[in-house]
């Protein structure tokens, strides 16, 4: 994955380097889809061009499908669409599956194609995460894949040919915002906060996705399950899912015809419009589409793990749980507990910090995480935040004071002054300008942060 060079900086550009160009090849046993990788990272250290899996596809039509829709994803710019992005998706080998995924240039939008053991039939799958190149001819030649046409996978480059310094290398150079780093972490955060809310079997899938708008911009919307549909509804009433700009849905079309159904998350409550996840059930396969709570709002700028962040211990659990983690495709938070001598709540928090990484992710079909592995690292992360540089500010300052009980902190800031409230159940509140327009709903605020930053210090030196 690309990463920026410079902190401050919006975006910068990064070279993908192919030893060819990804395509679709005839042979005698069938067609060959061959993924090019760029760099990325596997058991063995860093890899220029890893190979990952050999073997055929069990459905070759819904993943053509599949593979075009994430690659739509990462084409497309939902907010301001007359700036175009072009990033090349990311493909995890977890041992047991494959996963694809990708940002839209806005990243309101995050893909994932999950390709399990049921949809692959070939030789092992490895352990690694890279890039993969998805160019316009091999676009073209994905659309043409018929069912009855037999599909050879290959991630990666071959084993049997030699490549040298003289062979073939494919360079592209492409920007990568700093906000598609942090969308890793966000989305993460996200949907471990989500549960099961519907489940449409086929025809009722196919139904009410044809049914929504394709193109302009939609007002932020909400469905509610009624039998075994979905019907749209004006205002957040109990059991009801925010669909926030359904026209971002529409990546999904390509797949509605290899359809098995569509089951479809989001938060229990509802303190404003939130994040959901739509997930297509495929023949071996499982597409989920998660969007941002509104369209003009990207993952980046979400807040979800500014609380980790902030925490001191986080950093050193961080560092003990990474040893831990092998590309697994379901992270056990007990399994990691016990090994690492730390509480459940505290890998948690390692995790969430790990996430700003990009080490971490969430499937919300099985409710775990599970790890990837990008050469990002979560300090720069963290020193690219606004909000935690402020409030690690505040702290430094001596701008906080607690008062007694704890309950509650003064925080000033020049010639104003926050009162921060902990209720009993360890939820914060702030009487500052941010707080009263987001509630939350996008992270704490700098004031809050601050006071837990020197609550904890607070503790620490009282144990």
């Amino acid at each position: 994955m690309p990463s920026p060079s410079v902190l401050g900086m919006t975006q910068s550009a990064h070279a993908y380097a192919y030893l060819r160009p990804s395509a679709v090849l005839d042979g005698v046993d069938g067609r060959r889809l061959d993924l090019a990788t760029s760099g990325g990272a596997t058991p063995l250290g860093a890899a220029a061009n890893p190979r990952f899996f050999a073997g055929f596809l069990a459905d070759p039509a819904p993943a053509a499908a599949a593979l075009l829709a994430v690659a739509d994803v990462a084409a497309a710019r939902y907010y301001q669409p007359q700036l175009r992005a072009s990033l090349d998706p990311v493909v995890t080998a977890n041992g047991d599956r494959l996963r694809f995924e990708s940002f839209s240039g806005c990243c309101g939008v995050y893909a994932r194609l999950d390709v399990l053991q049921a949809g692959l039939d070939g030789d092992d799958i490895g352990h690694g995460t890279t890039n993969v190149d998805v160019n316009n001819p091999l676009r073209e030649a994905l659309t043409r894949i018929g069912p009855a046409d037999p599909l050879h996978l290959a991630v990666g480059p071959d084993a049997l040919e030699v490549t040298t310094f003289d062979g073939p290398l494919v360079e592209k150079k492409v920007p990568l915002p700093e906000r598609w780093v942090r969308g890793f972490a966000e989305t993460q955060v996200t949907a471990a906060g989500f549960d099961l809310r519907a489940e449409l079997p086929a025809a009722e899938a196919v139904r009410f996705l044809r049914s929504l708008p394709r193109g302009g911009r939609s007002s932020v919307g909400w469905v509610v399950p009624a039998g075994r549909t979905l019907r749209p509804t004006t205002r957040p009433v109990p059991g009801a899912v925010c669909l926030p700009g359904p026209e971002r849905l529409v990546a999904l079309q390509r797949v509605l015809r290899h359809a098995l159904a569509l089951r479809v998350y989001g938060p229990v409550s509802q303190g404003g419009p939130p994040a959901s996840a739509w997930e297509v059930v495929l023949p071996g396969m499982r597409l989920t589409l998660t969007l941002s709570p509104d369209a003009s709002r990207g993952f980046s700028g979400e807040g979800g793990v500014l609380g980790a962040l902030a925490t001191g211990t986080a950093e050193q659990d961080a560092e003990l749980v990474a040893v831990l983690l092998a590309w697994e495709s379901r992270i056990d938070i007990a399994d990691l507990a016990e090994q690492s001598g730390l509480t459940p709540e505290r890998v948690r928090a390692a995790l969430t910090r790990l996430g700003t990484a990009g080490q971490i992710g969430y499937d919300t079909a099985e409710a775990a995480y599970f790890h990837r592995q990008l050469p990002y690292d979560a300090g720069r992360a963290e020193a690219a935040n606004p909000r935690l540089r402020a409030a690690r500010a505040l702290a430094a300052a001596g701008a906080v004071r607690l008062e007694e009980g704890g309950a509650t902190a003064v925080v000033t800031v020049d010639d104003h002054v926050q009162r921060v409230r902990t209720d009993e159940a360890g939820r914060v509140s702030c009487t500052c300008l941010w707080w009263a327009k987001y509630r939350g709903g996008r992270g704490p605020c700098k004031h809050a942060l601050a006071v837990g930053i020197v609550r904890e210090t607070a503790t620490g030196a009282g144990a």
